[in-house]
């Protein structure tokens, strides 16, 4: 059931009303109802592991509860480890038991131990990535003392499995279930502000996202027989895919979570709008950024801290590492990992790691020549990675590089006029309004414009490129992780 289907659109019009009406001001009904309402959509999407997700759920409740009332330090120490032991099992068993099966098997081949150790069928959960670190943060959080446990498992199994973000993220800190608590009642402005992020959402994946795949695709299921310049444009094509479906699932959730009355994480703030791979990773993705950073990088730094600049350089390419490897089990995600934390290196010895990168901007509102060779150099650096990531393995990757490198440059392949020149209409418009709107929390935040004409005449427009030039629904890219 994916945000850009009718069946969405059906389910969440049922949802919507039983809540806003039937159970007005009714906060335990509601959050009964979000609950029923969370299960449902996950088991349409994958009815064989909703129990997986509900035994999980039920585990560390208890142990968020037996946390908070550890007799000892030593009771709790051993009660949040075992939560994180759990969390960090299940993606192991779930996510990578097959590819240390696999990986062990090419290595000892390899150095001529043949071995034929065998896979397991194993379904992986959809949104494992997205609830185990909901899960494992909020027993870290008790741990640490930054909240006391929750009785109330309808709240808990809501922060959970909240139906928004349980595929595809922004990824929620405990504090969320504190909105749970909150009388919530129907807020006409927060309505329409929840409507025009899902509609901006809604424009950045039908409409650039799905047009942008059939090229990528296309030049992707046969790169050796694409000249250089096609192979480039399919990686630039490929960034712009990839940042408009993720960013636009997190603005179609976050948009929906609004209707609701929830205020959900941020998760994109223009990253291709960045001077450097560090400003980058604070503008993307963030909910998982943050996420690491708090708990994998700082402990790290703390470890390492004897060792200085080279603590923190080991720190922060572990830290990538596991941003890599959070993605798929796959050595090209371990590989885009580690180019990643290599690239902060030079940052992190400069000092540039350390300090914000304010964009300059001349008096036509345009990024100045420095600031603008700054932002190209960290988009060219930021494709470069995704055509590793978007590769199938390593040697596919490499491959790719090579071709790209090895092939002449003449004017790209095109599908067709009809295709070409909408879309990159409709890419620079992507990018222009953003570029505009940079300061707001998403770009058609049109709370401070005062005219209804000119707020309509933009409602109007984008709804009618997503009806005239919406591409064929794709799967969210981000649903595999």
């Amino acid at each position: 059931m994916l945000f850009n289907s009718i069946e969405f659109l059906l389910f969440f019009v049922v949802v919507f009303m039983a809540y806003h009406i039937v159970l007005r001001e009714r906060t335990k009904a509601q959050n009964i109802l979000l609950l029923a309402a969370s299960y449902f959509f996950y088991g349409y999407a994958s009815l064989k592991m909703l129990p997986l997700l509900i035994i999980v759920t039920l585990a560390f409740y208890f142990l968020g509860i037996a946390i908070g009332n550890a007799s000892t330090e030593r009771r709790a120490n051993l009660f949040s480890t075992l939560g994180i032991l759990l969390g960090v099992g299940i993606l192991l068993y779930f996510k990578y038991f097959n590819f240390f099966i696999e990986s062990f098997n090419g290595l000892f081949n390899a150095v001529g131990l043949h071995t034929n150790l065998h896979t397991f069928n194993i379904i992986m959960p959809l949104g494992i990535s997205f609830f185990t670190f909901r899960l494992i943060s909020y027993v870290v959080e008790i741990h640490r003392g930054m909240m006391e446990p929750t009785k109330d498992f309808v709240g808990f199994a809501t922060y959970v499995a909240f139906f928004p973000c349980i595929l595809s993220g922004p990824i929620d800190r405990p504090a969320f279930m504190e909105q749970l608590r909150r009388k919530r009642v129907f807020d006409y402005n927060l309505t329409v502000d929840g409507l025009r992020q899902v509609l901006w959402g809604l424009f950045k994946k039908v409409v650039v996202a799905d047009n942008c795949a059939r090229y990528v695709d296309q030049v992707w299921s046969d790169y050796g027989n694409y000249n250089g310049s096609t192979l480039v444009l399919a990686a630039v094509l490929y960034a712009v895919q990839l940042y408009s479906d993720f960013s636009g699932y997190s603005d179609m959730a976050i948009g929906t979570g609004k209707l609701l009355g929830f205020k959900i994480t941020a998760n994109f703030r223009y990253p291709f709008f960045a001077t450097n791979v560090a400003e980058f990773w604070r503008r993307w993705h963030m909910s998982l950024t943050s996420w690491v950073t708090d708990y994998v990088f700082m402990p790290l730094n703390m470890a390492f801290r004897d060792l200085r600049q080279f603590g923190i350089i080991l720190a922060i390419v572990i830290n990538m590492l596991v941003v890599g490897m959070w993605h798929e089990a796959n050595w090209t995600c371990f590989f885009y990992g580690l180019y990643h934390g290599l690239l902060f290196i030079p940052l992190i010895l400069s000092g540039a790691f350390y300090r914000r990168q304010e964009l300059q901007v001349n008096r036509l509102g345009v990024p100045t020549i420095g600031s603008f060779l700054k932002m190209l150099l960290t988009f060219v650096l930021v494709a470069f990675s995704f055509i590793i990531f978007r590769a199938e393995n390593i040697m596919q990757a490499w491959d790719y590089i090579c071709s790209m490198a090895n092939q002449t440059f003449t004017m790209p392949w095109l599908i067709n006029k009809s295709f070409y020149v909408p879309l990159f209409v409709c890419i620079l418009l992507l990018f222009a309004v953003e570029w505009v709107q940079r300061d707001k929390e998403y770009a058609l935040d049109l709370s401070s414009v005062k005219s209804h004409i000119l707020k309509f005449g933009v409602y109007l427009t984008l709804v009618g490129l997503v009806f005239w030039l919406g591409g064929e629904a794709e799967t969210f890219i981000y649903f595999q992780f």
